[in-house]
């Protein structure tokens, strides 16, 4: 039986797959069962930030399973207190964390900090929480309801939790705060939502109003986190200091792991939150070596050559085909090219894989890069080049 036929018969039909068979990753180059290589500008969906077949993460990992996996948060964790550290240093903030196993589950965990504080802070509780529209914050039932986009929230899965309600933006926010509204939580820049980022000016202000009325803000950094913007967190190039900040997809940079800090360090106590696997010490190991490797690239300049010589090169392709695209937005590796319309994009994208090249959709007409954060200019030549050659077939 075919990979194609036994993933239809037991897996549920959730993804429109494209059925290649990935065998083997060098750092942003994937080459499938039949020989053939495809250069990977979505690094997993902002995941592999250290590149594929990494040897300092597989040697960490394997080190690490070599002696233990998994013990439960009943006891002391070595890498995952040295990964805490960690994240506390690189972020600048004085923070206390929680680790989880994705990006819903942490906004999860920033929800019910939230909600704590908002029963224990006040004379009467203060639940709400304002999001913004085209908002994304993952696919649990709580964390869906709190993303802003109508057509995520299905019939199929009503009742939602109440307690949610979103803005066009951020101008909009300070009418919609009531007596019981306890946060905000927005993307610095929205992924899904068509890699949009926000105005820095407007977020200082609303920070400042919300520090002022003692309401939290939490930052979703799910996507923007582990240097994708090109510092540690988004947050630090919007110079403001969130209440609360939520962390995934690269800080693992292939193993699954989630991170929701706060500044409120003393909000949770035992029994008010908990996860089986979240931050054991197989995803708290790779987590520490892919944060070491990536500060380490930061501070030598490389990262941040690779960003600017990225970006020149996406310009340079946007420039170049302006009857398909009508903008260029993003920060660092975390870019996106509007395109003139959905059925375009849509062939462009199946395009490109049948060139070698993957990319990714975002909102309704955004065609999104998110590469591995050690992406070489060899393979980014290689890239656009083949971009080039999947336009032309348009």
């Amino acid at each position: 039986m075919s990979l194609e036929t036994i993933d239809k018969e037991y897996v549920l039909n959730t993804y429109a797959r494209n059925y290649v068979n990935f065998k083997k990753g060098v750092n942003a180059t994937l080459y499938s069962d039949e020989g053939k290589d495809y250069i990977d500008f979505t690094s997993g969906i902002g995941v592999v930030s250290c590149g594929h077949g990494n040897e300092r993460i597989a040697n960490a990992i394997c080190n690490q399973v070599k002696n233990i996996t998994h013990i439960s948060n009943l006891y002391a964790i070595e890498p995952q207190a040295m990964l805490a550290q960690k994240i506390a240093q690189l972020s600048g903030y004085d923070v206390a964390m929680f680790f989880a196993n994705s990006g819903a589950e942490a906004n999860e965990g920033a929800i019910k900090i939230a909600r704590k504080y908002g029963k224990t802070k006040f004379d009467n509780k203060k639940y709400k929480v304002i999001t913004l529209e085209h908002s994304f914050h993952g696919r649990t039932i709580t964390t869906v309801k709190a993303t802003g986009q109508g057509d995520m929230h299905s019939e199929n899965f009503t009742p939602y939790p109440d307690g949610f309600s979103y803005n066009t933006s951020i101008n909009d926010v300070y009418n919609s705060i009531d007596d019981e509204t306890v946060a905000v939580m927005i993307e610095l820049v929205q992924g899904e939502g068509g890699v949009q980022p926000l105005p820095k000016e407007e977020v200082q202000k609303l920070a400042k109003h919300l520090k002022e009325n003692n309401i939290l803000l939490i930052i979703d950094e799910v996507q923007t986190g582990a240097f994708r913007t090109g510092e540690f967190l988004a947050s630090n190039l919007y110079d403001i200091k969130p209440d609360i900040i939520t962390m995934a997809k690269g800080v693992g940079s292939g193993v699954p792991i989630g991170v929701v800090m706060t500044t409120h360090k003393d909000i949770l106590t035992p029994g008010d939150h908990g996860s089986t696997f979240g931050g054991n010490y197989l995803s708290t190991a790779s987590a520490l070596e892919a944060c070491t490797i990536l500060d380490e690239l930061k501070n030598n300049g490389s990262l941040d050559e690779t960003m600017i010589y990225f970006e020149e090169k996406l310009k340079s392709f946007y420039e170049a085909h302006k009857d398909l695209f009508t903008d260029m937005v993003g920060l660092g590796l975390m870019r996106g090219l509007r395109v003139k319309d959905n059925d375009t994009l849509m062939n462009i994208i199946k395009q490109s894989f049948n060139c070698g090249v993957l990319v990714l959709k975002a909102g309704k007409n955004t065609l999104r890069f998110l590469p591995p954060l050690t992406i070489t200019k060899v393979e980014t030549d290689e890239g656009f080049k083949r971009l080039e050659k999947a336009v032309e077939n348009i």
